[in-house]
C-alpha cells in the first residue's frame, strides 16, 4: 500500500512556518493562535494558549522542555483505552505538565461492529460519510470539549495541548469549535483543517503501518488515501452541520458541553487579544 507523498520541500518549508509549531517527537502540532476574529474588530485569536496535534506518546526528553517553554502546563488526550492499547501508544509523563485523559469515545464504542462501519464510512471518502463521523463525535465528546474549554475559561495564562491520535478527526473539531466561538472565519477554520494532511506527513510510515493493519485499507489504496487526506470542504460542510443541525457552536456548548453562557462568553474572551 501507498500514500501519494506531498514534496519533501514543500513540507519541510510548511512545517517551519505558523501555525506549525515544532516539539520533538510529536507530529502535527500548530498554534490555535493568531487568527483574525470576525466578530470583534481588532482582536486576533491568543498565541501560545491552545494547541493541537497528534498524540504525544514518542515526545522526546528535547520535546518535553519545549513544551514547558511553550507555557503549556496541561495536556488533554481525547483517546480511548482501546486506541492506547491496540498502538501500543502509551501515555507519557511530562514533568510539570499535567496530562488528563478526556476520551471522546467508550470503549464499547470500539467493537469490531461500530468500528467496521466507522471504517467503511471512512473509506468512502465521501462528505455525507464524514458528515455522519463528526455528528458521532459532537454527540459523544461534549463533555471532553467542555472540560478543555474550562481550562480557557478558568487558566487563561495556563498553555494547553489537546489530541486525539492524529490530530485529524476529534481533534479537528474541538480545534473548529474553538476558532468558530472566537469568530474566526469559515475558510481559515477549513485551511486550519487541511493542514493536518501536511503536519502528520513525517508520520506517513507509522500511520500506513497501522491502515495495513486493517484488512479494508491494507487492500484498499484509494480507500487508504480517504482516510489519510484532510479536504478544506469537508470542514465546510460540518461548520454547516454545526449549525443546521446543532443550531451553532454556542447552543452546542450550552447543550453537550453543559457551558452556561456567562461560561462561553468568558471562554470567548479568554481566547482573543487585541492584534498587534
Amino acid at each position: 500500500m501507498e500514500i501519494e507523498r506531498l514534496d519533501p520541500v514543500y513540507v519541510n518549508e510548511r512545517l517551519s512556518q505558523p501555525p506549525f509549531v515544532t516539539i520533538p517527537g510529536v507530529v502535527n502540532v500548530r498554534d490555535l493562535g493568531g487568527y483574525s476574529s470576525t466578530i470583534h474588530a481588532g482582536m486576533r485569536t491568543r498565541s501560545r494558549l491552545v494547541f493541537r496535534s497528534a498524540e504525544l506518546s514518542s515526545v522526546t526528553e528535547e520535546g518535553k522542555l519545549k513544551l514547558k517553554e511553550l507555557g503549556v502546563t496541561t495536556v488533554f488526550d481525547l483517546r480511548s483505552d482501546t486506541e492506547i492499547e491496540r498502538y501500543e501508544s502509551p501515555i507519557p509523563e511530562v514533568p510539570g505538565v499535567q496530562i488528563l485523559r478526556v476520551p471522546v469515545f467508550k470503549t464499547e464504542d470500539y467493537s469490531p461492529e461500530m468500528m467496521a462501519k466507522r471504517f467503511a464510512l471512512y473509506a468512502s471518502g465521501k462528505t455525507e460519510a464524514f458528515m455522519e463521523l463528526y455528528s458521532q463525535i459532537l454527540d459523544h465528546g461534549g463533555l471532553a470539549f467542555g472540560a478543555i474549554l474550562r481550562h480557557v475559561k478558568d487558566r487563561p495564562n495556563e498553555g494547553c495541548v489537546f489530541h486525539c491520535t492524529a490530530g485529524k478527526d476529534r481533534t479537528g473539531i474541538l480545534a473548529a469549535l474553538i476558532l468558530k466561538l472566537a469568530g474566526v472565519a469559515d475558510e481559515l477554520i477549513a485551511e486550519d483543517y487541511s493542514l493536518t494532511r501536511v503536519g502528520r506527513e513525517p508520520a506517513r510510515q507509522m500511520v500506513m503501518a497501522r491502515l495495513a493493519q486493517v484488512p479494508l485499507f491494507a487492500s484498499n489504496t484509494e480507500a487508504a488515501l480517504n482516510m489519510f487526506t484532510c479536504r478544506a470542504e469537508t470542514m465546510i460542510a460540518f461548520l454547516q452541520l454545526l449549525q443546521d443541525q446543532y443550531e451553532g457552536v454556542e447552543r452546542y456548548l450550552e447543550r453537550y458541553a453543559q457551558l452556561s453562557p456567562d461560561d462561553i462568553q468568558e471562554i470567548r474572551r479568554n481566547l482573543l487579544e487585541l492584534q498587534s
